[in-house]
């Protein structure tokens, strides 16, 4: 459609902003972990896998927010989400809108198709691209 095919050219814009808002958000999830900030009902101390997540979503986050090392990363978060999808929400419930799992399931998809899109504009990883 006509209409449409203008915005192709904007599709790395649209992908940077992508990764970006999914990091921050994401980061929001690592800082409540660690930090308790923004304070949640859940505050309580961290060991083992609640630690290790809250790392990874920290950390993880800045990076694909930053556009450092995206492919990488995506990789290991959206295999972290599919983890935490089936350890922590598919016991509850079956259905997604039941169990909590629907943030996971679109992290976990979200970070998949940034493994294999790349990290789009806006990226530190796209900065040797820039020097050639």
């Amino acid at each position: 459609m006509k209409l449409f095919e203008g915005l192709a050219q904007y599709r790395p814009q649209a992908l940077g902003v992508l990764r970006i808002m999914t990091a921050l958000q994401f980061i929001e999830h690592g800082t409540q972990k660690l930090f308790n900030f923004p304070a949640g009902a859940h505050a309580e101390a961290l060991t083992g896998i609640a630690l290790t997540s809250g790392i990874l979503e920290f950390a993880g986050g800045v990076l694909l927010a930053l556009g450092l090392f995206t492919r990488p990363v995506a990789f290991l978060l959206c295999g972290e989400m599919a983890v935490a999808y089936f350890m922590a929400h598919m016991p509850r419930d079956f259905f997604p809108a039941n169990n909590g799992g629907d943030a996971a399931i679109l992290f976990c998809f979200v970070f998949l198709y940034l493994f294999f899109a790349g990290p789009g504009a806006f990226a530190l990883d796209n900065r040797e691209s820039a020097k050639a």
